[in-house]
């Protein structure tokens, strides 16, 4: 069995789902190939030695310096803030480490382009965290269009939509700045939606968008007294037009009520339609548009072992995974993809593709025009 030294730069929420799913992978997958859990890092000590025994590994250090540095780590996992990204992915590239690295990949376009630049020359494999593709009913999906089972492709739908900042009440936060969290709403939930329409209809090669700020100020946090003023948007929409001729929307929200993770999109296609709704994530619904009218309607496909990896998990259909399975599935891709040379995706290369997209949104909307999505 292959073994490959994993470093972990971030134990909030991203950090734990990381560790977690590397913990289960060789467990849930068995085969040739399993994460050894080497060292976590954290600014505060304390707080990265409590992580790293929680979530088994071996050593701690609150400086990711030594932590890239380090030669029992093969592979670098960055959960961190946005601003760090790109300081800690050329550092482990520098080191000749392979990058996991969170979404977005950094605060702008440039700067994911010189991320992946620098791992084409290293010749490091990288991957990010965009593990709603994992999901097998997104799989299905996808094959089903290649099959032809809705005719030919015609238009795109989708939103993300969620609530964690709808209450003005909410402290201002790094995720409000632009020089910490970049874009708002597009950087941290659009971009999902764009790795979705971009895997199911292929790339995007231009939009037009606006967007919105609709909470402009927020209360400082810890009792301070005084408002910060949000610096990016809360709502954004565009139209899309794919290299395929095939056109588009999507939009997105982090201030709707009642939306916990409303990443939702439908496929309409000459012979029928595929919609979903990741609040109902072991759910596809699938319409023909065929037989006798007067019984049709969309049908609803359960996850089952017939659509993997689901088998991986349960040998029953109907019962369901989680979001933390999609994780687990996407590091065994990661695993595999390192330690026998098989194709990654996401990778820097993609995952670029996917921010020139969400930073052609943001263009649009100053802009007030069409704008290029595609390279060059």
């Amino acid at each position: 069995m292959k073994e490959l030294g994993i470093g972990l730069i971030g134990c909030g929420f991203m950090g734990k789902c990381h560790a977690l799913a590397y913990r289960a992978a060789s467990a849930t997958f068995g085969g040739d190939v399993k994460a050894r859990l080497e060292l976590l890092c954290d600014a505060d000590p304390e707080t990265a030695a409590r992580a790293a025994q929680q979530f088994g590994f071996a050593r701690s250090t609150n400086d990711w310096r030594a932590l890239v540095a380090d030669p029992a780590v093969d592979l670098v996992s960055v959960t961190v803030p946005n601003a760090l990204h790109r300081e800690m992915v050329l550092g482990a590239i520098a080191a000749g480490k392979h990058v996991y690295c969170e979404k977005p990949m950094a605060l702008t376009l440039e700067d994911a382009g010189e991320m992946t630049e620098a791992a084409r020359r290293a010749g490091v494999r990288t991957l990010v965290g965009y593990n709603y593709l994992r999901n097998p009913q997104l799989v299905l999906a996808k094959s089903l269009i290649e099959r032809g089972e809705i005719g030919a492709v015609t238009h795109f739908r989708g939103v993300y939509d969620e609530d964690y900042a709808a209450d003005e009440k909410i402290p201002y936060s790094w995720r409000c700045r632009v020089a910490e969290a970049g874009t708002g709403t597009l950087g941290d939930l659009a971009c999902h939606l764009v790795s979705v329409a971009q895997f199911l209809a292929g790339p995007i090669e231009a939009v037009c968008a606006d967007i919105q700020t609709v909470i402009s100020e927020r209360p400082l946090a810890d009792g301070k007294q005084g408002t910060g003023r949000v610096e990016n948007e809360d709502i954004a929409a565009a139209l899309l037009r794919f290299q395929s001729g095939v056109r588009g929307t999507l939009s997105s929200s982090r201030v709707t009520w009642g939306r916990k993770c409303h990443l939702a999109w439908e496929v309409w296609g000459s012979r029928g339609t595929i919609s979903f709704d990741q609040e109902r994530m072991n759910e596809l619904q699938f319409f023909r548009a065929d037989g006798d009218k007067s019984t049709q309607g969309f049908r609803t496909i359960l996850t089952g072992p017939q659509h993997p990896p689901y088998d991986h998990f349960c040998p029953a259909p109907g019962h369901g995974l989680g979001f933390n399975d999609l994780k687990t599935i996407e590091v065994d891709h990661l695993l595999r993809g390192i330690a026998f040379g098989e194709a990654l995706y996401p990778a820097f290369d993609d995952a670029l593709a996917i921010e020139r997209v969400i930073h052609g949104i943001a263009a649009s909307a100053k802009s007030e025009r069409w704008v290029s999505t595609t390279a060059g």
